[in-house]
């Protein structure tokens, strides 16, 4: 037993209709089809953000966050635990919390960011690759 984090890996599904669909559609539309898909939103808030729109991708963000809670919540996971980014099925909630934090730091959320930021730690450790550098 790990005393220093007990709980089990939560591990999101992967869809693979989605993966498939990344490669022919806009990011912009891929919430549209897949409503549900936290990596849907991510890809939206990352297309949104590199178009300019900070609160466009603070939106998509937070609803892709939403939406992966919501599945976390359905796997089991108590809102603590680790959710791995090697998994590929929970990097599109972990892109969320870290658009989110970027957007957040955008528009002066200084509260939000650190929160995000501690919540990426916390469910990842140190692995992952996501961009953190809006964390400052």
């Amino acid at each position: 037993m790990n005393l220093l984090n007990p709980a089990d890996p939560t591990l999101l599904p992967i869809n693979p209709e989605l993966n498939k669909a990344i490669e022919t559609t806009a990011p912009m539309e891929l919430p549209k089809a897949f409503p549900d898909q936290p990596l849907a939103w991510a890809l939206a808030a990352e297309a949104a953000w590199k178009s300019g729109e900070v609160l466009g991708s603070y939106a998509y963000a937070r609803v892709g966050y939403h939406r992966a809670l919501d599945q976390l919540r359905k796997s089991g996971w108590k809102g603590v635990g680790p959710v791995p980014f090697a998994h590929e099925g929970n990097r599109g909630f972990l892109w969320c919390l870290a658009a989110l934090g970027r957007a957040a730091k955008a528009i002066g959320e200084e509260a939000e960011v650190y929160r995000l930021a501690n919540f990426i730690v916390e469910c990842t450790g140190t692995e992952h690759n996501l961009d953190l550098s809006w964390v400052s």
